[in-house]
């Protein structure tokens, strides 16, 4: 039995002060042995200007207790803001996201009575960086970024967390049928961490077909691992169709800290009216129960929760006539888990943890002696060409050839124009000009350099470079469609 944690709570935004209040109510009648510091963060501290949505001070408590529970937010719509969500997870290195998606039937309404499914979520990369750029007067830019130590990191903590949990499989999604490199890394990154795992099933699925049999047949899905963007849309998803996005939880697992929150947002139309549904921050702070060693209070807290349910005591967004014996607030559905306290669900299936140390994965080391030779093969220069008449483009950007570089292809939006494109083709005023080496071989940065002046020399509007290298011989850049 472990003694008294600190942990850092935030009561957020909209509906989180209610459903905050109603989960420590839970927590402090289950003697749960917890020492809690309060901060200030959301919407009061963006209106103070500080457009993180957390002050500094507030990072002093939560890097001291490394424990965060965290009702929702709401982040400003437009402007400078920053998503906090984003902001700490990444900021304290907060790589894994975890979302079990349960359904509750007969007690629940669901179309999928035996769902059980965890979603494992990358949480530092991909198009989260949000890292963003307005190219031209009409195309916007946003850089999806994935790591070798990023992929492996997520793919080794979802088989951990399945054999930790006693799961027979782990699923991997990506569309590295289109996004060769990005998800292609992510993909090959997942295949070698399943070999370290023979005793775990392993199977990968196109995220397009994959979200289509998660909807159709969760039930053939045991833990699934994904990049960032995702795994947060697919675990609302699955977390809808087990019953009710707000009867999920989530953990953000991180090295150092650790931080317990509902999956839904601060939903401000029902702030006040004692309606909003406590139970997705109440099992996100049931998963902060098992990380922290207090596995007793955990199965004290979710057994009392489970059996809540199956008295048919529902919040609004879960009554129905069929299933419900009493629609309550979020006070009285407190209330009513409190009630039961120390009894065990009859039909559905008590919870029972199992004491140990969280699941850890340290950040893998990189090597840069055993890294891949590179090798730099050209540049891709992409300007801000608005004029109509996309047939003077090539001519004019051929007349900067020279000094070991060629124009090769010029394309827009990924689709080859030049050579030989296709009149039908929509363009914008974005276009990718390639310039490579005659014979392909390897330029250095000043010939780039000296590419970038004669654009400059000649009024081209250059937006942005990107370096053409090979890894090891292998291209490290995507070919055109066409």
């Amino acid at each position: 039995m472990s003694g008294t944690q600190s942990i850092t709570v935030a009561r957020g935004d909209g509906i989180g002060p209610e459903i905050m209040d109603a989960t420590l109510t839970i927590l402090r009648e289950a003697d749960a042995r917890l020492a809690i510091e309060e901060i200030e963060i959301g919407e009061k501290v963006y209106h103070r200007g500080i457009s993180s949505g957390i002050a500094p001070e507030s990072w002093e408590s939560l890097r001291r207790t490394k424990v965060f529970l965290k009702a929702p937010i709401t982040t400003p719509q437009g402007g400078g803001f920053k998503s906090l969500n984003v902001t700490v997870r990444k900021s304290l290195g907060l790589y894994a996201n975890v979302r079990p998606c349960v359904s509750y039937f007969p007690f629940v309404e669901t179309k999928h009575p035996v769902m059980d499914v965890v979603i494992v979520r990358e949480n530092e990369e991909d198009t989260y960086g949000g890292i963003e750029h307005r190219q031209t007067a009409q195309v916007m830019q946003s850089l999806k970024l994935i790591s070798h130590p990023g992929c492996e990191r997520i793919c080794r903590y979802a088989f951990e967390y399945a054999r930790v949990n006693n799961r027979k499989k782990v699923t991997c999604f990506s569309k590295d049928n289109i996004m060769k490199l990005s998800d292609g890394l992510f993909h090959k990154v997942f295949e070698e961490v399943a070999k370290e795992y023979p005793s775990i099933q392993n199977e990968h699925w196109i995220v397009d077909i994959g979200a289509a049999k998660l909807a159709d047949t969760p039930e053939v899905f045991d833990v699934v691992v994904m990049p960032n963007l995702y795994g947060d849309i697919l675990s609302d998803v699955a977390a809808q169709i087990a019953g009710s996005v707000g009867l999920a939880g989530s953990s953000n697992i991180g090295e150092h800290v650790a931080m317990f929150e509902a999956i839904h947002g601060s939903a401000p139309r029902r702030a006040g009216q004692n309606l909003a549904n406590p139970s997705g921050l109440l099992l996100g702070a049931v998963m902060m129960l098992v990380h922290i060693g207090q596995t007793d209070i955990a199965e004290r807290v979710h057994n009392a929760w489970l059996r809540t349910l199956e008295d048919g005591m529902h919040t609004y967004d879960v009554f129905t006539e069929a299933y419900s014996k009493q629609k309550v607030g979020t006070k009285e559905f407190a209330a009513e888990v409190v009630k039961r306290l120390g009894q065990q669900p009859q039909q559905l299936r008590p919870v029972q943890y199992v004491a140990g140390a969280p699941i850890q994965v340290a950040t893998p080391k990189f090597d840069p002696s055993t890294g891949p030779k590179k090798d730099l093969m050209g540049v891709d220069l992409f300007i801000d060409w608005p004029n109509a008449d996309r047939t003077e483009l090539p001519a004019k950007m051929k007349s900067l050839s020279g000094e070991g570089l060629e124009l090769t292809m010029v394309s827009n939006r990924g689709v080859k124009i030049w050579p030989e494109g296709f009149s039908e083709t929509f363009c914008t005023d974005h276009w990718c000009c390639r310039y490579l080496a005659p014979d392909r071989g390897v330029v250095a940065h000043a010939q780039i350099v000296l590419l970038l002046d004669r654009a400059a020399n000649a009024g081209v509007d250059f937006c942005k470079t990107e370096h053409l290298c090979n890894f090891d011989g292998e291209p490290g850049y995507s070919f055109a469609q066409g």
